[in-house]
This record gives structure tokens, sequence and C-alpha cells, in this order.
């Protein structure tokens, strides 16, 4: 890594500096916010619509939700993403408020990690030159990098699974990387999440899918790292 990348200034690094001048300044603006789905959509992210805050609650009607503002409205949401310009105009339109997730494991996968883990990993790749993809960070504590997929229901004897595999109501067993693929979902920007904290995109989704194993190592390696620990990229082997 560059020198340049490590110097700090008055406790932060450019690096850190860089990341909250791109983050997005007008999320809750309405064209903005529809804008930003279209791209993703554009990028062949597939969509459907989430809940969103009310107060510091979620919008459904489940007493004490355990995921607010971050989970899908309707339980058809894998055969309701869509990537169709029309359909997430309308639903923008309908449902000013709502967020929207994008499905994993149809066109990308989501490798998310610790945000302070990320940031550490996304300077060594950018240092590296290595092509990272769409970047978002989600909540102020996770960052998500987007990654090309592993496998699609179109290729069944392809696809293969792996310990660090992430679903909806796995997320609490992964608390170091989670790699959301085939049946789970996050939330693409722009979202809202109760306590005033949102979900933006640190790199946008105009940049190009990677192939989610050149990306592994660095963020393995960076959560090892944090968590004051060697490198546990050995302990997770890829189950055939």
């Amino acid at each position: 890594m560059g020198a340049e990348f490590g110097r700090r200034t008055g406790g932060q690094s450019r690096f850190s500096q860089w990341l909250r001048a791109r983050r997005p300044k007008d999320t809750g603006d309405e064209g903005s916010r529809e804008a930003l789905l279209l791209a993703a959509a554009a990028a062949g992210l597939p969509l459907a619509p989430a809940a969103h805050p009310a107060g510091y609650r979620c919008s459904c009607d489940r007493i004490g939700c355990p995921t607010p503002a971050r989970h899908p409205v309707s339980f058809a949401w894998q055969t309701q993403s869509t990537t169709d310009r029309g359909q997430i105009q309308r639903w923008a339109e309908h449902q000013p408020e709502a967020n929207f997730i994008t499905a994993t494991g149809m066109v990308h996968d989501v490798l998310d990690v610790p945000v302070e883990a990320g940031r550490s990993a996304l300077e060594r790749l950018l240092a590296a030159g290595v092509e990272v993809g769409p970047v978002a960070e989600s909540g102020g504590n996770r960052m998500m990098f987007f990654t090309a997929t592993r496998g699609t229901p179109e290729d069944e004897d392809e696809w293969w699974p792996c310990e660090l595999d992430c679903h909806p109501e796995t997320t609490d067993e992964h608390p170091g990387l989670r790699w959301h693929c085939r049946g789970s979902y996050v939330l693409v920007p722009p979202a809202r999440l109760p306590g005033e904290l949102d979900v933006h995109w640190v790199r946008g989704p105009e940049h190009p899918l990677p192939e989610p194993l050149t990306l592994l190592e660095a963020l393995t390696d960076a959560i090892a790292q944090h968590a004051g620990a060697e490198p546990e990229s050995a302990a997770w082997p890829l189950r055939g």
C-alpha cells in the first residue's frame, strides 16, 4: 500500500475524508431517489419494494420487527424483483417512502463486512489497482461489496455453497463477513433506516461487477486485523 493512503490528517486518513466527500447529500430528494434506483436496475440489480422507517419503528405491522426498514414488503420478493424500468418507476411513485431491496444470487452477490474492515480493505484494493465494483455503506456499521454471482437457478449444477453464505434468517450468525447469494437480499441505496441512518453508495452501480474471489482475501484479512486476530481465510473452506 502506498504511504499516501496510510497518512493521517487530524486523526483520519485522506481515504476516510474521500469516502465522506463522496456520500450523497440529497438521497431524500424524490428525483434523486428514483434516478439512483433506476441506475441500479440499469446495472442489472433486480429490485423490489421494502419497508421504511416510521419514527424509530418499522412501517410494517409486525410488533417488535427484528429488522426495521430492512426487509421486503412482499413475501414473494424473489419473484417480484425486477430490473424493469417502468415497474420500478411505478413503485417509486406509488410508494414514495419505501426502501428497496435487491435480490442477490440472480445477477450479483454481496460481500457484507463491518464498516471499518470494509474501509481498510477498500483502501488496500484500490491502492493495488484491483477492480472493486460497486460499494455501499449501510447503517453506519456495515459495508457492502457488490460482485458477480457465483451461480443462478439456471445453472444449478455449477452453483456451490460456502460456509460464509448468509440468508435473512441467519444474519446474526455472521457478525464478520456475510456472503449474500441465492435466497438473500440487501437494501439498495438510497435507503433510510431508523435513527436517521441510511444506506448510500460509496462507489456507484456504474462500476462493473468483479468476481467475488478477487476481493475475498483482502476482506477476510481486514476483518481479522480489526478483530485483533490472525487472518482466518484458511479456516473458512469452500464446500463443493
